[in-house]
């Protein structure tokens, strides 16, 4: 259904707002944590398995390790059992040789060492296998593993004089390897203790400054622009903390120009509308005459050619970054394009005073670029140096080439003798509405979005823009546009 015209008594009382937006979504309430699903519980989980791990590999190098460490150890001591017996077979008086040797037959067989002893090539008991016989009647030593008896026996074989010789054997230790893991398990299960409270301690230090930027995340989402992170150690930790900081300045930077942005285009909104709606009650009331009707109506089409063109800059901005703005890039001349504004803008600065001058070479300036856009942004430059240039002050509009290459691309540029610019004035040039909250009340000041849409169009058609001083006294503004891609081909 279409809007129904305001009545004068209506518009009287209908005042313009200005809501300030919202930033962000409402921050939803405190999230039920789920056990398992935590840093910390996952932490825990992931340092108790590297420590499992960890000790399972320890046992499977350790326990064969301490196995074939005490294996090694019974046979040397049976070794060193094997050589006193050897050495206590070689007595020469046949009594002596036999009573010692009975006595430490009878002490090694208290000990489960089995005594075989050799003359002549033949053994005294049966279990002992030929191959280790012959090789120690043979004069050879035998030292290592066998199968004596039908069972696995070390075996320590030392030969004496004449075909003689003495053989020890001992079973290999039953419940060796039982043993050796019952002395190892304690160890094994500190070892797994102290890699559960490492993990606890690790997980705790990882998940608490996490937990801080959170809390401080959902505190600026709420809106709070005051939070801040402390910076403390690992270095990533810093980087977190340090970016979160950074996005809290920055939004409330960004709320802060927001701000005054909304209350400029809310007085710029206002000055239009209260002419037009001051009028039109004027006009309703029958205060104005026949003869002062034609030049009340010029003034409020002024009015709402200003509230429009304000309209036409918010939704243009609006649109400015959009995948879909519309852009036409095409071979332009700047010396052409410079001359056609020429025609417009010669004649609105004589009617105020201004003199307007053109510097353009006698050649083509060619550029890459949409025309129609480009126009828009020296309309709005001009426009601006017209607000501002007193009587009398020139405004030049120049178009050149960016270098004698015509690859190079082109140049346009706006000067004016008016009040110009500080060199703070000029770092924030181009920042929306900046300019306008600065000189708002002290001189003529747009809406402060021509400066902003006049960047953001020339970066959209990958050219460059920069503020300045200019040698008539007042600001410069240059554009630098991009060569014909087809002219950047033929040049190479």
């Amino acid at each position: 259904m279409a809007d129904r015209p305001a009545t004068p008594g209506e518009s009287a009382r209908a005042q313009p707002t200005v809501a300030l937006p919202v930033i962000g979504p409402r921050p939803a309430g405190p999230q039920r944590r789920r056990p398992g699903r935590t840093l910390t519980a996952r932490a825990v989980l992931v340092t108790c398995a590297v420590a499992l791990v960890s000790v399972l590999v320890t046992a499977l190098v350790a326990v064969p390790l301490a196995v074939r460490g005490q294996e090694r150890r019974d046979q040397e001591a049976l070794a060193a059992q094997a050589r006193l017996a050897a050495d206590v077979l070689r007595v020469r008086a046949p009594r002596q040789r036999d009573a010692a040797g009975e006595r430490l037959i009878r002490q090694l067989q208290e000990q489960d060492i089995g005594v075989y002893v050799i003359r002549a090539g033949a053994v005294d008991h049966a279990g002992l296998p030929r191959q280790v016989v012959n090789r120690v009647a043979a004069g050879n030593t035998v030292s290592g593993r066998r199968l004596v008896s039908g069972e696995r026996a070390l075996v320590e074989g030392r030969p004496l004089a004449g075909g003689d010789g003495v053989v020890l054997t001992r079973p290999a230790t039953p419940g060796l390897w039982g043993r050796v893991v019952r002395g190892l398990w304690l160890p094994l299960l500190a070892g797994l203790a102290a890699g559960l409270a490492a993990g606890m301690l690790l997980a705790r230090r990882l998940a608490r400054p996490i937990r801080v930027a959170a809390t401080a995340a959902a505190r600026l989402s709420a809106g709070d622009r005051a939070v801040r992170v402390p910076v403390e150690p690992p270095d990533e930790v810093a980087e977190l903390a340090l970016a979160l900081n950074g996005l809290a300045a920055a939004l409330a930077m960004s709320e802060d120009r927001q701000r005054e942005f909304l209350l400029s285009v809310s007085h710029e909104l206002r000055t239009p509308l209260t002419a037009i709606r001051g009028y039109a009650e004027a006009l309703a009331d029958g205060v104005i005459g026949a003869d002062d009707t034609p030049r009340t109506g010029r003034t409020m089409l002024a009015e709402a050619e200003h509230l429009d063109r304000l309209v036409r800059d918010l939704l243009a901005l609006a649109r400015l970054e959009a995948a879909d703005f519309p852009l036409e890039p095409v071979p332009v001349d700047l010396a052409r394009l410079a001359a056609d504004a020429e025609h417009t803008w010669a004649d609105r600065c004589a009617a105020v005073g201004v003199t307007f001058r053109m510097e353009i070479p006698d050649g083509v300036v060619p550029a890459y670029t949409d025309p129609g856009r480009i126009r828009q942004v020296v309309d709005g430059l001009l426009e601006n140096a017209l607000r501002v240039v007193p009587p009398g002050a020139p405004v030049v509009l120049a178009a050149r080439p960016a270098g004698a290459d015509p690859a190079a691309g082109g140049i346009l540029e706006v000067r004016d003798g008016g009040p110009g610019f500080t060199d703070d004035d000029l770092a924030v040039a181009f920042d929306r509405g900046a300019l306008h909250a600065r000189y708002r009340g002290v001189r003529k000041v747009g809406s402060g979005l021509g400066l902003a849409l006049a960047a953001g169009l020339v970066r959209r058609l990958g050219g460059e823009i920069a503020a300045g001083h200019a040698a008539e006294g007042g600001a410069a503004f240059t554009v630098r546009l991009p060569a014909d891609p087809y002219l950047t081909r033929t040049s190479r």
